[in-house]
């Protein structure tokens, strides 16, 4: 590939999407004289805008009606190629799709991760990249497993209704007709390493997130111990103590246990399958971002991979950042492989007249950017 810069943002969360910044960038470049090529790879490190950047990655967008967190219907889209599927979790399940006064911490399924899952298997993938983040649910994944077939009851012998409180009911998991998707391959795209129970668990440290009260939070533990106690006697082996089993409430267990799914971090498995690698081949300068630089950044997030990418060619590619905001100081930065960071709010220090012009911002600090590196 000829020389030119390479963009691969993650999204601005509430202001601009990944697509949207990386246009934006690519506008701001050449408004400021830069006449190379501006090569735009929106990226995402496994949450919500997974799908988005595989779809401009030339994945084809895949629409579906399946039941949403609370139950009634939603329209959500995975991308497929060449076998692929890459399904993001807060497409069926996500708390974005909840109004913040209206969430569902006891009663949230994850009902519609199963129902893409299906979608994808009669489309004959072979492969399922399973993006794990941001989701409304606290379940343990138990909807996932009703959506594939698997039949929870109550001691009485009724299905168990929707969400993680509900598990605290039951008695008796039969997988006789949980479908066979064992010719599928699933990789979960997530940077969250905790165990499905007890202090750093699903319940513990993310519910809360999710609208639960105090009181709520040991109500979901037990539940989802219950769940663990009775998924894992059905299926033979255990789970709930691996890394990312506490993802996406739970999620994460239901894909270890019944998917048989391995967890690779999120930006990592994405930028694998998005041959992010050709694409620094030439490359001059990388510009990577996302809404927020700070310590969550330096833990795996988007911008942090793509800067190991980079640094890890040969030959190594330099690596800016565009933020909103950015808490980290210029020996951090560098820590992490980037070598400056530019932030909207250098221009507009007011957080909501930065964010409601977050694309023109964006586009200044393109200028500055050409200005700086690419003279």
């Amino acid at each position: 590939m000829a020389e030119h810069v390479l963009i691969a943002p993650d999204k601005f969360k509430g202001s601009l999407s990944a697509t949207q910044v990386a246009d934006r960038l690519a506008d701001g470049l050449a408004r400021a004289g830069f006449a190379g090529e501006a090569v735009r790879m929106p990226v995402a490190d496994g949450g919500d805008g997974t799908v988005d950047a595989a779809v401009a990655a030339g994945y084809r967008r895949i629409e579906v009606g399946v039941r949403g967190p609370v139950g009634r219907p939603v329209t959500a889209a995975f991308g497929l190629l060449d076998g692929t599927a890459v399904i993001e979790a807060a497409q069926a399940c996500g708390l974005w799709l909840l109004p913040p006064d209206s969430l569902a911490p006891l009663t949230a399924t994850s009902r519609g991760v199963g129902e893409l899952i299906m979608t994808a298997a009669r489309m004959r993938a072979t492969r399922v990249v399973l993006g794990l983040g941001g989701s409304a649910t606290t379940d343990g994944g138990a909807g996932l497993v009703q959506a594939l077939g698997g039949l929870l009851t109550d001691d009485t012998g009724r299905e168990l209704g929707p969400g993680g409180a509900a598990l605290a009911r039951l008695s008796e998991l039969d997988l006789a007709k949980l479908r066979d998707l064992s010719g599928i391959e699933f990789l979960v795209a997530s940077d969250v390493d905790n165990p499905l129970l007890g202090p750093s668990g699903a319940a513990a440290v993310y519910a809360p997130q999710k609208g639960a009260s105090p009181d709520d939070v040991p109500v979901l533990e037990a539940s989802l111990r219950r769940w663990a106690d009775v998924a894992e006697q059905a299926c033979g082996r255990s789970a709930r103590d691996d890394a990312g089993a506490g993802a996406a409430g739970g999620l994460g267990f239901a894909a270890l246990l019944f998917l048989r799914a391995q967890l690779r971090p999120g930006i990592s498995l994405l930028l694998d399958m998005l041959s992010f690698g050709e694409h620094l081949d030439g490359a001059r300068l990388v510009i990577t971002g996302e809404g927020a630089l700070d310590e969550q950044t330096l833990r795996g997030k988007a911008p942090a991979g793509v800067a190991r990418a980079a640094a890890a060619h040969d030959p190594a590619i330099p690596v800016v950042a565009v933020a909103g905001v950015c808490s980290l100081s210029p020996g951090q930065l560098r820590e992490a492989g980037i070598a400056a960071a530019y932030a909207l709010s250098d221009i507009e220090p007011d957080t909501s007249r930065s964010m409601a012009n977050a694309g023109p911002l964006v586009e200044e600090l393109a200028g500055r950017i050409a200005a700086d590196w690419l003279r």
